[in-house]
């Protein structure tokens, strides 16, 4: 699905758009909000447009989770139903709103269940409407969605394979950390930090529970642990294993 970062340029933007071609009516309240709200999320999986067609203004901006920019244009062409043997609903939940004259914010979150050839899947959003009267008539005329972290599926752990990652790592000279082994798991510890427990993904591959990346233990021709690689955005950070303590 295509759905905060700034968050306060886009009400900024859309406050100054306000000021043009307003016309008085009644203002708009957060049940109402959320009722178009979620007529827009649930075309989503039936790739109906008439929604955002009806609630987005022509000179909208949206920014999805993946950071993509679109005008109304381009986000109303990228809707189309889900292909065959996928399924989906979302949930809308945790709503705030700020109801200023003829300008509405509504922040939500949104609970997304997917299921593709019988296999579930979830996940978890906030977006941000900005809303503008104009002409008697809301519309969202600015929209910016993210995507809540989520730890990957933890994979069995292998205990075989500690004393190999075991020793110590250097970043810069005055940069260390440690991999030690404490009863059934593997431990991090950067001097001065404190300690962090390393959970299992797939053979050489970590991740520490609520921290986006991964760490990949790296090996040489041989086999033989020789660095420890922080991934994060898909960017390395290599820590290189110290000889004096390698296997």
């Amino acid at each position: 699905m295509i759905k905060l970062a700034v968050f306060g340029l886009l009400a900024a933007s859309a406050l100054g758009m306000a000021s043009c071609s307003r016309s008085p009516g009644p203002p708009i309240t957060q049940v109402e909000l959320m009722r178009r709200a979620q007529a827009i999320v649930d075309a989503v999986a039936t790739g109906d447009r008439q929604p955002f067609e009806k609630y987005y203004a022509a000179d909208a901006i949206v920014v999805d989770e993946t950071g993509h920019i679109m005008d109304k244009k381009a986000f109303v062409a990228a809707q189309s139903a889900l292909p065959t043997g996928y399924s989906g609903s979302i949930r809308l939940a945790k709503p705030l709103s700020r109801i200023l004259g003829d300008t509405a914010v509504l922040s939500y979150d949104m609970d997304e269940t997917e299921t593709i050839y019988g296999q579930k899947m979830k996940a978890r959003y906030h977006e941000t409407d900005t809303w503008i009267q104009r002409t008697g008539e809301y519309q969202i005329v600015a929209t910016q969605v993210l995507r809540y972290y989520e730890d990957p599926a933890p994979g069995h752990p292998d205990a075989k394979r500690y004393p190999d990652y075991v020793g110590t790592y250097q970043l810069a000279p005055s940069v260390v950390l440690t991999v030690s082994v404490e009863g059934e798991q593997l431990v991090r510890q950067r001097t001065g930090r404190p300690k962090e427990l390393l959970a299992p993904e797939a053979a050489d591959l970590y991740f520490r529970k609520g921290i986006e990346g991964r760490l990949l233990f790296q090996r040489d021709e041989r086999g033989k642990v020789i660095a420890l690689i922080d991934r994060r955005n898909n960017e390395d950070v290599v820590w290189k294993r110290l000889a004096a303590t390698a296997h």
